[in-house]
């Protein structure tokens, strides 16, 4: 549904979320507005950023959580024009990483830890181990996450680039990542092309996702029913052609290695980029 986000009240963003009436909402302030306002840019304009955004963003990033306050995550920023189009090619094509002004490269960093304790002679096998990987992804997401609704808020659109995690080695060459460290994921940031509107795409209805007390399957069945039918909804509404269902759209995501885009041998990749996961 595309709608004029800044005049929108909390049930017209809501609506819009879940692709379905609503009949009441509590009032919300600017911060839920963006948060419930996001939309994937794919469209950008060539207008630079005024400066010190980065810096805004990247200070926003590191305000996330993060486990024992290890901070095992970087960023790299990365504007030259070569660079983005050689991540463009290496994530599949994407034509919105050459166009954003500003393309980042979230990277679960565990090359520092092992490099700073080193360096004062201390032990640090357990980077070895899958537990600190982890960390290491959700101190990423978490940090990516708070730069998102930071950029939002500035005015700005981002899309998520996953396709990074496709062709891991060549990612880590382009930007020089040193061992134990891994791209998860990109970001694009810049200001969206008001002749080509995204609209805010609807998710599953609460009662699939939300549970109280513990964890229900099989009650997700018409909330996820319901999803179909707003998710045909929103596709026609925007002309787009999918084959399928909801369902049967997510099934074939998951149908076997093949539909990985070559992320099938993440593990290969990550050893190969100095990670001894145990």
């Amino acid at each position: 549904m595309t709608i004029a986000i800044d005049q929108t009240t909390s049930i017209e963003l809501l609506q819009a979320r879940y692709g379905e009436p609503v009949a009441q909402a509590a009032e919300i302030n600017l911060t839920l507005r963006d948060l419930l306002a996001h939309r994937s840019i794919r469209s950008y304009l060539s207008d630079p950023l005024p400066e010190g955004t980065l810096e805004l963003l990247v200070a926003a990033a590191q305000s996330a959580s993060s486990s024992s306050n290890l901070q095992t995550w970087s960023v790299v920023a990365v504007s030259d024009a070569e660079k983005k189009a050689r991540l463009a090619e290496l994530a599949g094509g994407q034509g919105h990483i050459r166009q954003a002004p500003l393309f980042l490269v979230w990277v679960a960093d565990l090359a520092r830890p092992a490099y700073t304790a080193a360096e004062r002679a201390l032990p640090h096998a357990a980077l070895d181990y899958t537990e600190m990987f982890l960390v290491a992804a959700i101190d990423a997401s978490l940090a990516a996450q708070n730069a998102a609704v930071a950029a939002e808020a500035l005015g700005l659109g981002i899309v998520y680039i996953g396709a990074l995690r496709n062709k891991p080695e060549q990612v880590a060459d382009v930007i020089g990542l040193p061992a134990r460290s891994f791209a998860l994921f990109g970001m694009c940031v810049g200001y969206a092309d008001p002749e080509r509107p995204a609209a805010i795409k609807p998710r599953l209805p609460q009662a699939a996702v939300l549970h109280h007390d513990s964890y229900d399957l099989a009650g997700q069945a018409e909330a996820i029913e319901r999803y179909n039918v707003a998710m045909a909804r929103f596709y026609a509404e925007q002309a787009i052609s999918v084959s399928g269902d909801w369902v049967e759209h997510s099934a074939k995501r998951v149908s076997g290695p093949e539909a990985l885009s070559g992320r099938d041998r993440l593990v290969e990749a990550l050893a190969n980029l100095g990670f001894e996961l145990k």
